[in-house]
């Protein structure tokens, strides 16, 4: 799974990776993202991207209730294009979901240890996700989810599941404005190369939600 991230890069650095023409409206570098909180996504409007803020957590356009999203931080990409709350986001609501590290805790005689992973040839990346827009009465809120897969060699002594990475040269097509069969998403990710990791503990810090700073991404000595 993945549950928890950062972008703590420059605003520039941001606009320049990924192309934006236009500044990111209350951007604030962070080092704990944690579900339920905003996330930076950017998305093809059909004209142009468009870079801003969606709530971590799934909430499907036609459910009751928001709380939903809770429950649903990560979709497992083996399987989405069959889910109900999956299956047409995979068609038309693909988003990219802006992090230049996640962390991950591997389990130890001791307990659990967090560890900070980033990639090895680029600072900032995106993990593949979708996204939906939820309305009731007066309230709104888009939503969006993180594509999961199995571990790969690398990630599999940590944790056996990781975030869906998308090569540099392939984010453009997972969010080009085109209806795809969910089918097509699918075999789209499941294709995806995988670039290389690295990683290092970090203190306990990071474990609670509502610490950040640069304490977080600290490595222990």
């Amino acid at each position: 799974m993945c549950g928890r991230f950062t972008l703590f890069a420059d605003e520039k650095e941001i606009i320049e990776e990924f192309d934006l023409d236009h500044p990111i409206q209350n951007y604030e570098p962070r080092y704990n993202i944690a579900p339920g909180q905003k996330v930076l996504a950017v998305i093809h409007d059909g004209e142009k991207k468009r870079a801003g803020y969606m709530y971590w957590g799934l909430v499907p356009s036609w459910a009751k209730d928001p709380k939903i999203g809770y429950k649903m931080i990560n979709a497992r990409s083996e399987t989405a294009h069959e889910k109900p709350s999956f299956k047409n986001l995979m068609s038309k609501k693909r988003c990219l979901i802006v992090a230049d590290s996640f962390y991950e805790w591997r389990k130890t005689d001791s307990g659990k240890q967090p560890l900070r992973i980033s990639l090895e040839n680029r600072r900032l990346f995106a993990f593949a996700g979708l996204w939906d827009q939820w309305k009731k009465d007066e309230e709104e809120r888009f939503t969006c989810t993180i594509l999961t897969q199995e571990a790969n060699t690398f990630m599999e002594e940590i944790h056996h599941r990781m975030p869906v990475i998308l090569p540099k040269s392939q984010q453009e097509h997972w969010i080009e404005p085109v209806k795809w069969k969910p089918e097509q998403a699918h075999d789209f990710v499941h294709q995806l190369s995988m670039e290389d990791l690295e990683a290092y503990e970090v203190s306990e810090y990071v474990n609670t939600a509502k610490n950040e700073g640069p304490t977080c991404i600290k490595p222990i000595e």
